[in-house]
């Protein structure tokens, strides 16, 4: 997918050298230094762009100044896209805790169609750390389209899913496309694209990163052009406690600081667009442990009318306290799927692994397919000797066999049952999806729930989207530990390298909040507190009915085994939309729940909650809602034609809707894992919504599948004169019908 892309994006500048723009701007805006050539992946987008969709060649031409331009035969197959010249950009960010709520708003103009003509416009999106699209606004000269997400149960889903196809996709990790239909040549499109993405916290500091690197080819040509861009950053820790501006990648000026918040912008006509991506972090001044509670009330249109808090427990920058010791197993997927640099990549990310963990430490390695291999019958001493062992058994493993995740995870059991004082890990990595994921869970829940001095941890990781996500997020919380994926081979190191340095750096577990006492129910998420470490500050919310207490009594074990109770106090949250802010993980976390327990009410709440926050989830479907004059004009004349019984299958709402499907990653495969299909160019489709184009589409298909046109004609020289003459005068109406379609399609 991502590869087919950037080739048709390749192909549409090469298209775009047609274009005659005068004789000062020259004729071509791609500029390849010599002796230079740009890999296809380097033209997937590194920004917001929009590209015109290119089925003929011989469309391309500047909509201004019609030139001469030899025709071109055929056409672009798949078609070319070719990227569009952007005349403004603003971009809006939102920073609380570890989130951050991106709104980027630009203009493009629809500079290389003729202006007689139409084509449709891509859209590309792409985002950072564990970024979800959150709304698509699109404005095109007295059309415009608003994204509203719905259920498979609302009408508009059930009426179109068999009629049109969806045109939202992934096209490689968090670059999401979809498609606009039919614009006119040398339109300007107004479009503004809400996101929201994670923080990263390293070594005692919060780290932005959104994507805002603009290529050379976007620019407008003439020097005339006003060319502005715009950034506005806000940050609101949520603290009362100073926060540090540490970086900034682009020059903004201070516009406001008052405590725990800060705000800055730039503004300024430019010759170029940014080429860097937008980078900023930031740091809280304490060298201890820290935290509070922040209670709001639900708004009136909330459906939970229960109250929400929302608890944070940083760890501070204090280099000298200790870590626990560890005994940890890794669990590693063999099979078939994890060939190539899938698996080398996860080899790599295993040796640094084992070069970060400290004499004291233990280690095992349990390779797995349909079977076990194992790296030792015991756990082995972090010693040199013992990792440079290590190294020459990991790469003597092959990728081969099927997936068998139950097996593995006992025999790791029966390793770490021993262990007393250092914190026991089990470090899950797999690609693929088994059918008893459910009895893992409850296998697993049922081990942790007996008695021993101190329960593994449980860190997750899953490669691809035919693993099943929200199983290894549902052994993670478990666990007490934390999960994390790559959706592309080329990510693994680092993100894998990432959880282990966070679960290397555990100083303090068994944490407790105490409030039951206070309260007269409680719902929180997750449901198991896990540890803090270094590298993960803390964050539980949740909702409660009763009187929440001024303050909350926190407990938990340090690592030199003492014990650890803070007082942290509880204040009205101001200026922060909590259930805004922790909407994105609840939903996750439900999810998850709701796939353990199969539950249809979980999955109803879930999407209720998708629906009032404008989050999407598994449940939900993303539509963008057309609105305004062609619109209705186009829908009214439908409505006329509809009348005539031959022209239904004109759809007055095929036009008002663009379906962009499913944004969610589903629920694993299992039969590409059977077929050890390596992850990859996966375009993330939940399996509800291939289910439901097929069952609405199957009745015309079986039809179709048992007419062909021997059969015709044998029929039709078989009828008698009266037959022929009824089946001619039927195609001459049916004929005339088309051709008023064909007349509509052309001026409506």
């Amino acid at each position: 997918m991502a590869s087919e892309f950037a080739s048709c994006v390749d192909y549409g500048l090469r298209l775009s050298k047609r274009i005659y723009y005068g004789k000062e701007a020259g004729s071509g805006r791609v500029v390849v230094p010599p002796g230079m050539t740009r890999e296809p992946e380097s033209y997937l987008p590194e920004s917001v762009m929009v590209y015109a969709v290119v089925d003929e060649p011989a469309i391309v031409d500047n909509p201004d100044v019609p030139s001469y331009q030899p025709y071109v035969h055929g056409k672009c197959v798949p078609p070319a896209l070719i990227p569009l010249h952007m005349h403004g950009v603003e971009m809006k960010v939102d920073c609380c805790f570890d989130s951050a709520f991106v709104a980027v708003k630009g203009t493009w103009r629809l500079h290389c169609i003729m202006a007689s003509t139409k084509c449709d416009c891509r859209i590309a999106v792409p985002m950072g750390e564990q970024g979800s699209l959150l709304g698509v606004e699109v404005d095109i000269s007295g059309r415009s389209y608003q994204s509203k997400l719905i259920t498979a149960e609302d009408e508009e889903f059930k009426e179109n899913v068999g009629k049109t196809k969806f045109d939202g996709r992934f096209l490689k990790g968090q670059i999401y496309s979809l498609k606009i239909p039919r614009v006119d040549g040398g339109s300007i499109l107004s479009i503004k694209v809400n996101w929201s993405q994670k923080l990263t916290y390293e070594e005692g500091q919060f780290c932005l990163s959104v994507p805002f690197t603009f290529p050379e080819y976007v620019i407008p040509t003439g020097k005339k052009v006003p060319k502005t861009e715009k950034i506005e950053l806000n940050v609101n820790s949520g603290i009362s406690a100073e926060i540090a501006c540490k970086y900034v990648s682009h020059s903004l000026k201070e516009v406001s600081r008052e405590g725990g918040k800060f705000s800055f912008s730039y503004e300024a006509d430019v010759q170029r667009w940014s080429n860097a991506d937008f980078q900023f972090a930031y740091s809280v001044s304490s060298s201890d442990l820290f935290g509070g509670v922040l209670l709001q009330s639900p708004s009136l249109h909330d459906l939970d009318q229960r109250q929400m808090f929302c608890l944070y427990l940083f760890p501070g920058n204090n280099p000298i306290r200790k870590v626990f010791r560890k005994d940890v197993v890794f669990l590693v997927d063999i099979s078939g799927s994890m060939q190539g640099d899938t698996l080398g990549q996860t080899k790599n990310a295993l040796l640094a692994s084992l070069a970060k963990l400290n004499p004291q430490d233990s280690f095992n390695i349990i390779a797995f397919n349909g079977e076990t291999h194992l790296f030792s019958s015991s756990m082995e001493p972090a010693s040199p000797g013992a990792t440079v062992n290590a190294t020459k058994w990991l790469s003597s493993l092959a990728a081969e066999g099927g997936t068998n995740i139950l097996l593995p995870l006992k025999q790791a059991m029966k390793f770490l049952a021993d262990s007393s004082e250092p914190i026991p890990l089990m470090f899950l990595i797999t690609d693929g999806a088994v059918k008893d994921e459910r009895e893992v869970c409850n296998e697993v829940k049922n081990y942790l729930g007996s008695t021993r001095s101190i329960s593994p941890r449980i860190y997750t990781f899953g490669i691809g989207l035919h693993c099943n996500h929200y199983f290894l997020q549902t052994l993670a919380q478990i666990g007490r530990g934390h999960y994390d994926s790559a959706y592309y081979p080329d990510s693994i190191e680092y993100r894998l390298q990432r959880l282990f340095t966070a679960a290397s750096s555990i100083s303090l577990t068994d944490i407790t909040l105490e409030t039951h006492k206070h309260l007269d129910s409680l719902e929180m998420f997750p449901m198991h507190i896990p540890d803090l470490s270094f590298e993960n500050p803390l964050i539980v919310s949740g909702r409660y009915r009763g009187k929440f207490p001024d303050s909350v009594k926190i407990g938990g074990q340090m690592a030199d085994m003492s014990k650890f109770v803070i007082d942290l106090k509880a204040q009205n949250a101001k200026d922060i939309q909590l259930d805004s802010l922790l909407a994105r993980r609840q939903i996750d976390i439900l999810t998850a729940q709701a796939w353990l327990s199969e539950s249809k009410e979980l999955e109803d709440k879930v999407a209720k909650m998708s629906i009032q926050a404008g989050v999407p989830s598994e449940y939900t479907y993303m539509i963008l809602l057309q609105s305004g004059e062609k619109a209705s004009e186009s829908i009214l004349l439908k409505e006329v034609l509809n009348k005539i019984d031959f022209l239904k299958k004109v759809d007055s709402v095929s036009q008002k809707y663009i379906f962009l499907g499913s944004l969610g990653v589903g629920f694993g495969n299992w039969k590409a894992t059977d077929e050890n299909i390596a992850p990859g160019n996966d375009e993330k489709s939940s399996e509800a919504t291939d289910i439901l184009v097929k069952v609405a589409s199957n009745c015309c298909g079986r039809l179709l599948d048992r007419v062909c046109c021997m059969c015709f004609i044998q029929a039709c020289s078989s009828m008698n004169n009266q037959c022929s003459i009824v089946l001619s005068q039927l195609c001459a109406a049916l004929a005339c019908f088309e051709c008023i379609s064909c007349c509509y399609e052309l001026f409506g």
